[in-house]
Parts: structure tokens; sequence; C-alpha cells
């Protein structure tokens, strides 16, 4: 009985994670500014072609300078991020474990960290199949010890993608929203069934909130899949991403009003936010949400690099209390943590929030979230204007019948 009890719970536990919807954010508190990009390029989404000689560099910081043995696996996911039915052995070649062998302490630095990083492929650890891949980082070989997600995704480019934003949309004309259109040419790749075999997934800004999936082409041939005029391809224009630099702490850059040094730690004071709904648009030069870590005067910004308080004030005197408000960003993980969410300060009449950062220049905007609801709007606080740049992302799936997973086939980017 107490067999059967056992593997009831294992089978149990394996149908949990099955079902797990991956995406990359730290699960300890001690882990901060976890990056996925391709090496070399720091703010660039995580996807390598396979086969290619591009390497993704995963690299993060635990807030200490005490040795921690951190490990790593690798498993492929579907285009929904969660686990997918192939094996480990049919998705990688060599090894799908490892052990995290680089590591450096920081220096001259108030808060003392040890910075991380590990790339794929290594040595050990090629990816066979295109798709997504999720790198569970976890301490003293233990499982049930995560500290950490990682995700990214492979390529195998067999169609062509090619896309353009609007203003003018089903809904309104030239106001508030952004309509996509764009199309696959699977010329050079016949697929048998486009509305069963093709998945579409679209993000914008890696916002994965108001993330579109399960498309169908507007019209469709063998060679050509046309999407326009989709309602599920209306986004909120928004605005341009807010900035602040506190790359150096001796001078108060774009966004900052003053750094100071409270000892034994620094604090950044930036300037008060105005709300920009009802204002007339201006654009501004933004990274789409993304973030560098710099330190100016320095060569080794991921060791010398120091972490700040960062102090952000929004004054509002009329709250929303039909929902929160949240700092949105890559350095958020553009997700909607409790850490990010914003509390109003009834005294001072103004949305406050403090976050621990390390130096360098980042993207944000605010999002509100009404009570129930899952995905950000951009209206209550900063506004929605569709000349606003956003950078959108395609990604093309395919599974034909009988097989067990989703190949990544094709993807682009669209401004």
């Amino acid at each position: 009985m107490k067999r059967l009890l056992l593997s009831f719970s294992v089978l149990l536990s394996w149908g949990v994670i099955a079902q797990t919807t991956f995406f990359t954010h730290p699960v300890s508190d001690l882990i901060k500014t976890l990056q996925v990009n391709v090496d070399g390029s720091p703010m660039s989404l995580p996807i390598i072609s396979l086969n290619d000689q591009k390497v993704i560099v995963i690299q993060f910081d635990e807030m200490s300078h005490d040795s921690k043995n951190y490990y790593y696996s690798i498993r492929h996911c579907d285009a929904d991020w969660t686990l997918s039915n192939v094996s480990d052995m049919e998705a990688i070649n060599g090894y799908s474990t490892g052990t995290i062998t680089e590591s450096a302490l920081s220096v001259n630095t108030t808060f003392l960290y040890t910075h991380y990083w590990l790339r794929f492929p290594n040595d050990n650890t090629q990816m066979k199949l295109s798709g997504n891949y999720v790198v569970t980082i976890y301490e003293d070989n233990d499982p049930d010890k995560v500290v950490a997600y990682a995700c990214f995704s492979v390529v195998e480019p067999r169609v062509t993608i090619q896309g353009t934003v609007r203003g003018n949309t089903d809904t309104e004309m030239n106001g508030r929203y952004q309509q996509l259109d764009f199309t696959i040419d699977n010329s050079n790749f016949p697929i048998r069934d486009v509305f069963s075999e093709l998945h579409v997934v679209v993000r914008q800004n890696d916002r994965r909130d108001n993330e579109v999936s399960n498309l169908k082409p507007t019209y469709t041939t063998q060679s050509l899949q046309t999407y326009s005029d989709n309602k599920s391809l209306i986004f909120e224009g928004g605005n341009s991403y807010r900035q602040f630099d506190i790359s150096s702490v001796y001078l108060a850059a774009v966004g900052v009003h003053n750094i100071q040094l409270e000892s034994p730690y620094y604090h950044a004071m930036l300037y008060d936010d105005a709300i920009r709904a009802g204002r007339s648009f201006e654009k501004e030069p933004d990274v789409h949400g993304n973030y560098l870590i710099n330190i100016q005067n320095h060569s080794q910004a991921a060791i010398e690099a120091d972490y700040i308080y960062v102090h952000f004030t929004l004054p509002d005197d009329h709250p929303l209390f039909e929902g929160s408000l949240y700092l949105s960003g890559n350095f958020a993980y553009n997700q909607f943590n409790d850490s990010d969410r914003l509390d109003y300060n009834g005294q001072h009449q103004a949305y406050q929030q403090t976050l621990l950062l390390k130096q360098g220049g980042y993207n944000y905007l605010y999002l509100y979230v009404p009570k129930g609801d899952s995905v950000g709007s951009t209206f209550p606080i900063e506004g929605s204007y569709w000349q606003t740049d956003n950078q959108y992302v395609i990604y093309a799936y395919y599974r034909p019948m009988g097989d067990r997973y989703d190949r990544l086939i094709g993807f682009t980017t669209i401004e």
C-alpha cells in the first residue's frame, strides 16, 4: 500500500511539473539581475538558430560572497512553455544536467555578491531540436532547492515572416491602439494544414500578460499565410518607456534627482514621475523596456557595478483603488510581482516603491491591473498612443499530425 501511495505521489508531482508554465525569473530572494541573452549582445532576445555559432548566456548574482554549489537541468518545452513530450535524450546531445562552474566575487561594492554565468550550448550540453528550453537552476544538487528559471528559444529558420504596424484599426482611426498585420511565407516549407499544424505567438515588448496565441490566418494559400485585420492583433499603443541611469554614484544622470550614501548603502532618488494620460504624445527614444548593466569608468560591470536602492514616486491625488499599479520592464521580468507593486501613500498623495537594482541604465512603465484581471493597461497613468514605437516579436511554431513537440520554424521582430 505504501509503495502504491509513493508511486501515485511521484506521478502526481511529475504531472504538476509538466503543466507548469515557465518564464525567466528568480525563485530565491537572494538571486538578483537574472539575464538571458545572446552572448555579446546584452539587450538581445534569448533566441539562437539551431546549429548556429551564437551562444545563449545566462547570468545572475547571488547576494553574498559565500561559496554556493549551483547545478542546472535543461528541458525542452512546447510553444506554451510547458514541458514537451520528448525525452531529454531526444532533445539534448550530451548531458541534460550539469554544474555551474563559472563565477566571480564582486569587487569594491557596498553590497557583496557573487556573479555566476553559464552558456548554451556548451561542451557538455547541446540542443538537438528547435523550440523552447527552460533551464532550472538549483542548489546543492537538490532539484527541490530551485533558485531560478531561465528560458530561451532555438529556431530552425524554415519560413519568412514580414509585417507592419499601423494606427488605423477596426475599433478606431489613429487613436490609442495599434494593429499588427503580417504574413508567413512557407513556400519552401509545405504545411499540410496551417489551421492545426501552425501555431503563432505574438508578444509586445516581450510582455507575457498581453501575449496573443492560437492565431488563425485571415487568408491562406499553399505558400503564404496572411494575418490581417485580426482583432486579436490590436494592442494598446502605450507610451514611450521612461528611463533612468544610475551608472555613476557621483553625479545624477537621466531621470535621477540625486544619489546619496546613507551608510553603508547608496540611495537614488528619481524625479517625481508625472501622469502622462490625457497629454499629447511626445516620442522619446527607448529600448522597449530593456536595461543595461553599466558602471562609468570601469571595464567589468558584471562584478564592479554596485547595488543601489532606487526610489520611485508617482504623485496622484486620484488613486486607483479598483486595481493595482506595477512597475513594468525587463528588470521586473515583465511579471506582476508583489515586490514591483507600488504602495499608495495617502499622506503624500503619491504612489511609492523602492527597489534594489544593479548599476546601469533602465527602462520602465507604470501598468495598471484591475482587480480580477491579469493583463496590464497603460491607459490610466501612461496613456496610449498609436504613434508609440513598440517592438513586436512573432514566433511561428509547427507541429505536424503525430508529432510530439512544437518546432520553432521562424521568428521576426517588427518595430
